[in-house]
């Protein structure tokens, strides 16, 4: 029997989907990946994810980044970003995935993933809210919270880079080897082989050592939609161009259980107007359920890992 897009996601705790990238949206996401990722590498936005540092705060420590920081802050000016979040060929896969309807989806995270200049970097493996010294006991427990959200990464890299079609045809042998997973891990802790490779703040030296991992390869224009607590790694390397689309979406039932692995990337900037005043209605209402979750946490919410 053949299993359903939603099977598979919520069996191996990933799938993967083409097409999301369509014509009317490729032309403007690829000028303004461009005008991003350059005023990132200047130093103009700040908001970044530096070299050394693989989980938030991610500070200024290094000139380096793999990352751009809130694609659809204001600031940015940039509108094709949420045009794209907020679009019909994104947002019906995740209600699709997620089982839900398009009144319970707020807002969350967008960003892009980037190669790094000059340094090799690598993202040890983890599950995104959960600690890497965190018991059996408190790991089963966390598992068993549904947190009612999707993450996914697209590559949009070498559609958005194909100035001419001879380019194109050399460039779109590159795919997006750099995420690994293993199926299945988020429905039970980690085994101890698995413990082994992932009790440490270190990144792996070879990622397919881990028990039951695989490498996860995205070609041109595919997106893999994630369980943000499977467990996952990733490779970053400078000879390796990246420009891949990076973001989540939730739903309101996640309540309090989504707010510090979803607000510790820093989102007050949400809550200003003219945020509001660039998206369509549909993305202002998935806004208006994400501003509720903020208000509704009392004080700092802390960090879900350490680096």
């Amino acid at each position: 029997m053949t299993l359903s897009l939603k099977e598979k996601y919520y069996e191996q705790g990933f799938v993967v989907v083409p097409g999301l990238l369509l014509p009317e949206h490729l032309e403007a996401l690829e000028a303004a990946c461009k005008r991003v990722i350059a005023r990132t590498r200047s130093g103009e936005w700040p908001h970044r994810r530096t070299v050394g540092r693989q989980f938030p705060p991610y500070g200024d420590g290094d000139p380096d980044s793999w990352g751009v920081q809130h694609l659809m802050h204001p600031d940015l000016d940039e509108p094709a970003f949420a045009r794209w979040y907020t679009s019909d060929v994104v947002v019906n896969v995740v209600k699709s995935l997620l089982g839900c309807q398009e009144d319970d989806l707020q807002m969350e995270l967008f960003n892009l993933l980037i190669n790094p200049t000059s340094n090799s970097f690598a993202l040890r493996w983890h599950r995104d809210d959960v600690r890497e010294n965190a018991s059996e006991e408190e790991e089963r427990d966390a598992l068993n919270v549904r947190h009612h959200g999707i993450q996914w990464n697209t590559y949009a890299f070498p559609l958005i880079s194909r100035a001419t079609p001879l380019r194109f045809n050399t460039r779109a042998l590159r795919t997006d080897s750099c995420l690994y997973v293993v199926p299945g891990s988020h429905k039970s802790p980690r085994t101890p082989e698995q413990r082994a490779h992932s009790c440490t703040l270190d990144p792996p030296k070879d990622p397919l050592a881990m028990p039951g991992a695989v490498q996860v390869t995205l070609q041109p224009g595919e997106t893999v939609f994630y369980n943000n607590n499977i467990l996952h790694c990733a490779t970053y390397s400078p000879n390796e161009p990246r420009i891949t689309l990076h973001a989540c979406m939730g739903e309101v039932r996640g309540g309090p259980d989504r707010a510090r692995n979803i607000l510790q990337h820093g989102l007050q900037w949400m809550k200003e107007a003219r945020f509001a005043e660039t998206l369509d209605e549909r993305g202002k209402k998935m806004l208006e359920r994400i501003v509720r979750l903020q208000e509704s946490v009392d004080g700092d919410v802390g960090y879900s890992l350490a680096n």
